[in-house]
């Protein structure tokens, strides 16, 4: 089965939250048109954009996977695992994990990468593929992550925080304030404080998130089927 690409902007905001490489330096022009030409996203929010936009286009590239590997790989606080946020240390990560394999297979979806199924490049590229309806039912589920990851990220001055601000306008629904408030409160490390980093990594189980009986059901199906390993091994920056 071919898939026919529906939502070039979803397409567009997976390949700028994906690890940093030539190939999407050299797209950068053709997804930053993209981008500019969303009118679901306001313009103020299309202008915060253009930073991240031009820094991918013009840094230097071991900067780029350098400054993606600190963020992402080395915090719990930023994954881009979306159900590290919801599920933590939770026992049924590996029938998830199967689960929601199956679920991307039985819409004809095969990821052409080695990151999890919950990975929210991966998830985005599943949804730029699928009707608007369910895209945005599926954004609105994760509404809160992305208010949360926006709000970290603006504290550090990233302005890979204007991508989840779009994400968020895209999702067009309000994050519960008592789970966004309850996300916030867990530990957010900077990523050069190694002791500090294995501590959170050594933690038992966690539970957190919006409640699972709530929300669209296939929606919240699908989204229950997602977690994350014990401890994935962070991504190496280049040499």
């Amino acid at each position: 089965m071919t898939l026919v690409l529906q939502d070039r902007t979803l397409k567009a905001l997976s390949l700028i939250l994906s690890y940093p490489k030539k190939e999407l330096q050299q797209a950068m022009p053709e997804i930053g048109g993209v981008l500019s030409a969303e009118r679901r996203l306001t313009a103020a929010a299309r202008r915060a954009l253009r930073p991240l936009l031009d820094e991918l286009q013009t840094r230097d590239i071991y900067d780029l996977e350098e400054q993606y590997v600190m963020l992402f790989d080395r915090s719990r606080a930023l994954s881009l695992n979306l159900f590290e946020h919801v599920h933590g240390e939770s026992r049924d990560r590996g029938g998830a994990m199967v689960s929601l394999v199956e679920t991307y297979r039985e819409k004809g979806f095969e990821p052409a990468t080695s990151e999890l199924p919950d990975h929210l490049p991966v998830l985005l590229e599943f949804l730029s593929t699928r009707p608007a309806d369910e895209a945005r039912e599926i954004l609105a589920d994760a509404a809160h992550i992305f208010e949360v990851l926006n709000t970290r990220l603006v504290r550090r001055e990233s302005p890979y925080g204007a991508v989840f601000a779009a994400l968020f306008q895209l999702a067009g629904a309000a994050a519960d304030k008592e789970v966004v408030a309850e996300l916030l409160d867990q530990p957010d490390i900077a990523a050069d404080d190694l002791e500090a980093l294995d501590e959170v990594w050594e933690e038992s189980e966690v539970r957190f998130g919006p409640d699972p009986n709530a929300g669209c059901p296939q929606v919240r199906d699908m989204l229950a089927q997602m977690d994350l390993p014990i401890n994935p091994a962070p991504r190496a920056a280049a040499e």
